[in-house]
């Protein structure tokens, strides 16, 4: 026994037009899907992305330390992606788990928001990596400055003049006495 398909005309112009669609955009991040479907970013130095499309939610989680820093990351994450419609302003707040924050993808039949907040998400990190770079060569910078100064800022050890009494002893009255005593019998 055969099976007849009739297909129409635009039926299968539709079909032509979206086997020709390509991808508008590919990134490139390391996450994992989780068993509830989440999907976690690790790219970024300081913090870790969740995006749980059956939620509508995005939270950021500190690697491994907590501090001004991290928030400051999370806060930039939060700012890139409220200013590009990701995430609802109102909704941004501290998470359940110490040092998170979290917000809310507004809920659309449009598109596929999990796609749209992972191709935000890597536009906020590659903006990110910049930053970080630019914090590292600082970093190197004063290390470098500190450690390894200039002729112009260091000096040899045998350059430097000796001098038979240093610092402030015996300069004020009572100084040489023990520090407890002082000023109770002068």
């Amino acid at each position: 026994m055969s099976i007849n398909i009739k297909v129409d005309a635009d039926a299968a112009a539709a079909y032509k037009v979206l086997k020709k669609l390509e991808p508008q955009a590919k990134v490139f991040l390391r996450m994992r899907k989780l068993l509830d479907g989440s999907l976690i970013i690790f790219d970024h130095s300081d913090i870790d992305i969740v995006i749980n499309g059956k939620k509508n939610k995005i939270t950021s989680f500190p690697k491994d330390e907590f501090g001004d820093h991290i928030y400051a990351s999370q806060s930039r994450l939060f700012d890139f992606l409220v200013k590009k419609g990701v995430v609802s302003h109102d909704s941004v707040r501290g998470g359940n788990v110490y040092g998170s924050l979290e917000g809310t993808i507004p809920d659309t039949d449009e598109v596929d928001t999990t796609q749209v907040a992972v191709f935000v998400i890597s536009k906020f990190v590659e903006e990110e990596r910049d930053h970080n770079k630019d914090s590292e060569e600082y970093e190197k910078e004063i290390e470098d400055y500190l450690f390894e100064p200039d002729d112009e800022d260091s000096t040899e050890l045998g350059e430097v003049p000796h001098a038979q009494e240093k610092g402030g002893q015996g300069k004020w009255p009572g100084s040489g006495a023990a520090y407890a005593l002082h000023g109770m019998y002068s």
